[in-house]
């Protein structure tokens, strides 16, 4: 949609007005984990370059409570109303219940009672999705405010007894609010896939309609993570250097106008190649896995909300990600405040 301005027609585009991050105080360490299971520091930090994760140990708070947190932060540091928003998109693998959403309970814990809510689930890919199915009502004219909100409760879902899943994942949530704009600043493309094929290299085998909860699944461990790591590293080693490369091919891009990759902190040696493939150095990649693991939906605006203050209007951003099923996709984003 084009938006009048001083008689001259311009595209709108979703413009990101701010972001913020619920991080839980508990954290788990690669000497916690030395133990718990047969592992070392060295072992983890080789693999995949993780030296601590947070984790929500109060039983008594989920994936709505951290999305709630990074919200309503969001909105105070930004001075919106929470009436005023209109859409809430909440990405996620770890909802408090299959049904209701957890959107709806972030809707009302923040009080935004004139909005619409819903979750989005693509695993590690659900941000990005999020991001995307969200600019869409910002472009359309639809909304002027939509929160997009990755949060995951991943120790929900881990096997502390499985040291090639468990040592990967924290917990934590990320919020954005997205605004329209006229000026070509915000989300100015976004490439996004999916390929079913690959959906028993990383799945949870249990809970669901194909295999309900019974006793055996809870015994056989059917509701934890199962990952076949190396099929999932060499699909991600592809893929997430490929759309990158897309992206920048498609927005005639060169490395050198790239500001910051940000990618998803699924493993140390992905963003690597992701980033050599880009012809770009490491200090020009937001980088935190070894502080909060693989958040999974809230790694990307983690890593917005840790280089704030860091970016300048202007600056283009490529966000990639990778996820189960397989998703994958990459969105440019151009920095607007």
């Amino acid at each position: 949609m084009r938006m009048k301005t001083n008689g001259v027609h311009k595209k709108i585009t979703a413009v990101v007005k701010g972001v913020e991050c619920y991080l839980p105080e508990d954290k788990l360490t690669n000497a916690d984990f030395e133990k718990m299971v047969e592992t070392t520091d060295e072992w983890i930090m080789t693999r995949c370059g993780i030296s601590e994760r947070r984790i929500l140990k109060d039983k008594t708070k989920a994936c709505s409570f951290m999305a709630a947190e990074a919200a309503s932060r969001l909105l105070k540091k930004l001075d919106v109303d929470p009436m005023d928003i209109e859409l809430i998109i909440v990405a996620t693998v770890t909802p408090d219940y299959i049904f209701p959403s957890s959107a709806n309970i972030v809707a009302d814990s923040i009080g935004a009672k004139r909005s619409w809510s819903f979750d989005l689930q693509a695993a590690c890919s659900s941000f990005l999705y999020a991001v995307q199915v969200g600019s869409k009502f910002i472009e359309s004219g639809a909304h002027k405010k939509v929160l997009v909100i990755g949060s995951d409760k991943m120790s929900a879902i881990m096997d502390y007894s499985n040291r090639a899943t468990s040592i990967l994942f924290g917990d934590a949530a990320g919020a954005i609010l997205l605004e329209p704009g006229t000026d070509g600043y915000g989300i100015l493309d976004a490439r996004l896939y999916a390929d079913g094929s690959g959906r028993s290299s990383l799945y949870q085998e249990a809970g669901g309609s194909l295999n309900p909860p019974t006793l055996d699944t809870v015994l056989n461990k059917q509701h934890y993570v199962k990952m076949d790591g190396p099929a999932v590293f060499k699909f991600a080693v592809i893929k997430m250097a490929d759309v990158a490369e897309e992206l920048m091919t498609r927005n005639n891009l060169r490395s050198e106008d790239v500001a910051y990759l940000v990618p998803h902190q699924a493993n140390k040696r992905i963003i690597e190649a992701t980033a050599n493939r880009m012809g770009i150095s490491m200090d020009k990649v937001m980088l935190n896995i070894h502080r909060y693991g693989n958040t999974t939906s809230a790694t990307i605006p983690l890593c917005l909300w840790e280089w704030e203050k860091l970016l300048k209007k202007g600056d283009n951003l490529i966000l990639t990600t990778v996820g189960a099923g397989f998703t994958w996709g990459g969105i440019y984003l151009k920095w607007g405040f």
